[in-house]
């Protein structure tokens, strides 16, 4: 009878202990064992005073990027990554200051990237264009940046998800202040075009907002395992 117990028992620990390893193998797998520590800045464009670009359905460009930003945050954090956002309320980070409150919230946002060092930072943003028929996502990097533009390109394929047609290349920029004097790697995401109607609509539609989100975090997860 002794006999028996021991081997039930016996039975019963090797029967723990494969699923013990299996489920680590499972989480090592998925890398969230390698995401967990790593930290990513999300900067929502814009905010408060200032609304950015605004949509031909009248869709303000500073709710459309924080609408996005958070869902990207939600996914990451449960893939165990550490995300700061830059704001996570309808603000500019320059309320109360002296000077362009533009140009300030631009420094803050600059500030609070190099004083965290995150091993990426995305800032997410809309576009608009003087004629109505320009649409499709694009990530901008900053010119002299060798592994921006590496990273740009990364998730630039990966926003293909979301829309298939999109022809759009990764683009180099010198004049974004934030792609300027960021010293982490940085890239910023024009999610669409504001000034086309379809795409206005498709950017405040929540379903595709979710698709977007995915496709940040699947790119941003291309990135850091890079």
């Amino acid at each position: 009878m002794r006999k028996k117990v021991e081997l039930i028992l016996l039975i019963l620990l090797l029967a723990g202990l494969v699923a013990v390893s299996r489920n680590l193998g499972e989480y090592v797998s998925s890398g969230k064992v390698k995401l967990s520590k790593k930290t990513v800045v999300i900067d929502p464009g814009h905010g408060g005073a200032d609304p950015g670009k605004i949509g031909v359905n009248d869709a303000k460009e500073k709710d459309i990027n924080l609408q996005v930003a958070k869902r990207v945050k939600k996914l990451l954090e449960d893939k165990g990554v550490k995300v700061i956002m830059t704001r996570e309320k309808d603000q500019m980070l320059s309320e109360g200051g002296t000077g362009s409150k533009k140009v300030q919230d631009m420094k803050e946002r600059v500030k609070l990237i190099n004083d965290t060092a995150p091993d990426l930072a995305v800032s997410i943003h809309q576009n608009s264009y003087s004629g109505g028929e320009v649409h499709g996502a694009q990530v901008f990097y900053y010119t002299h940046s060798t592994e921006g533009e590496k990273l740009a390109e990364i998730m630039q394929k990966a926003l293909l998800s979301v829309d298939k047609d999109n022809h759009r290349k990764a683009k180099a920029d010198s004049t974004y202040y934030l792609l300027r004097r960021t010293e982490v790697p940085t890239i910023i995401v024009e999610c669409g075009f504001l000034s086309n109607y379809e795409e206005a609509e498709k950017l405040v539609d929540e379903k595709y907002q979710k698709q977007l989100a995915k496709a940040i975090v699947k790119g941003i997860e291309s990135c850091l395992a890079d």
